[in-house]
Order: C-alpha cells, then sequence, then structure tokens
C-alpha cells in the first residue's frame, strides 16, 4: 500500500525537476558546467548527511513501532494498516504516522509523537480501498502490532505495511540497525513468521548493476 511513499516519490520528482532546472540555467560556459559539477558533488555530501541522520533521529525514537500502533488505536478504533516514521515538516523532526480503517470503513492518519507515545492529531483520509484490505486480511490472525514485534527481532523498526497485492499477500517491515544499514522484510499473515523480501534484495542487486 505504501501511502506515504507515494507522497514522498511525489515530493522527490519535484526537487529533481527543480535541480534539473538549475543544471540547464548553468551550463551557459565553462564556469557554469564548473558550477554544475560542484553541485552535484554537493548534492552527493548532502546525500551522505541526509543518510547518517536518519539513523541517528531513529535512534532517538523512544517510542516503538508496536506502542505508536497500540497509542493510535486507543485514540482511534479500528484496524492499523500501516506505522511509518516520517519527517513532520523541514525542521527534521520526525513522527509515527498510523493508517487506521476503521468500522465504517473511513481510514484515518494518526500522527504519534514518538518520544512519549501521545497523539498529536488524527484527520480523515479518502481512499477507496477498504474492501481491497479487508478482503487482504480476512481471516487472518497477525495484526500489524504484531507484525511490528516479531520484525522487531532483527533491527529497530522504522515502518510496517500491509501488502495487498499479488497472490501472497503479507506484512511487510523496514528495519534499521545502529550501524543505518536498512532492511525490509515479510511477515506471515497467521504465523507471524519473518523472512526477508527477496523481491527487495532482487531490486537492490538489479541497481547495483546499473
Amino acid at each position: 500500500m505504501k501511502r506515504n511513499i507515494v507522497i514522498a516519490a511525489v515530493t522527490a520528482a519535484a526537487l529533481i525537476g527543480g535541480g534539473t532546472a538549475t543544471a540547464l540555467a548553468t551550463t551557459g560556459d565553462d564556469e557554469g558546467a564548473a558550477r554544475q559539477a560542484a553541485n552535484t558533488r554537493l548534492s552527493d555530501d548532502d546525500g551522505g548527511r541526509d543518510d547518517r541522520g536518519d539513523a541517528e533521529r531513529t535512534a532517538s525514537v523512544d517510542v516503538t513501532a508496536p506502542e505508536a500502533i497500540a497509542s493510535a488505536l486507543k485514540h482511534t478504533p479500528g484496524t492499523a494498516v500501516s506505522a511509518e516514521l516520517d519527517d513532520e515538516d523541514d525542521s527534521g523532526k520526525v513522527i509515527w504516522k498510523v493508517d487506521v480503517l476503521s468500522g465504517d470503513n473511513g481510514w484515518h492518519s494518526v500522527s504519534v509523537d514518538p518520544s512519549n507515545g501521545k497523539v498529536l492529531g488524527a484527520h480523515t483520509d479518502d481512499e477507496d480501498d477498504a474492501a481491497q484490505v479487508r478482503s487482504a486480511l480476512k481471516g487472518s490472525s497477525v495484526t500489524a502490532e504484531e507484525a511490528a514485534k516479531a520484525a522487531a527481532g532483527k533491527g529497530v523498526v522504522t515502518s510496517v505495511d500491509l501488502d495487498e497485492d499479488g497472490k501472497n499477500k503479507s506484512w511487510e517491515a523496514e528495519t534499521r540497525k545502529s550501524g543505518g544499514a536498512e532492511q525490509d522484510w515479510k511477515i506471515d499473515l497467521n504465523s507471524g513468521k519473518v523472512t526477508a523480501d527477496r523481491s527487495d534484495n532482487q531490486d537492490d542487486d538489479s541497481d547495483d548493476q546499473d
């Protein structure tokens, strides 16, 4: 499902578009080309700092994914479908965002403070895939909270989300280790068994080859 990832992708596209415009504006002469090359190096350096910043922010989070989900459900009863550590604004502060499907098939996005577990706010989302989610979860015994607990044995859980596409439906979780390394996992909807997400590893290998 990855609702937040779609938003992040749109934002990234906008940033990339802005960077392209800047590059075109500075390619009029050799000096412009030099500036462009310097900007590229700076962009790469910034990316490295962002990766380190993500690891530091994750390490500073006191409330775990299962705790954030429990807090969100206490505030907004229903079925938790995803939870993700997400940037709140340009300040770099992160919050837990938990998507909850209520009994009337309404979608709610609940923000939870990662330092104390308090609900910061909630709003209704306009989504039309409630039936698909209900169908994917029908007969399952492992909740998002339980999936997050299972994945916690692999590292700090930064997100958990329902994968309702394809034949083998499951929970997906992303973990981060103390060194900053990220890994994706699949959690069986019935047994709670945690396995490495092979499709993610294959994508990474393909990127490395490119």
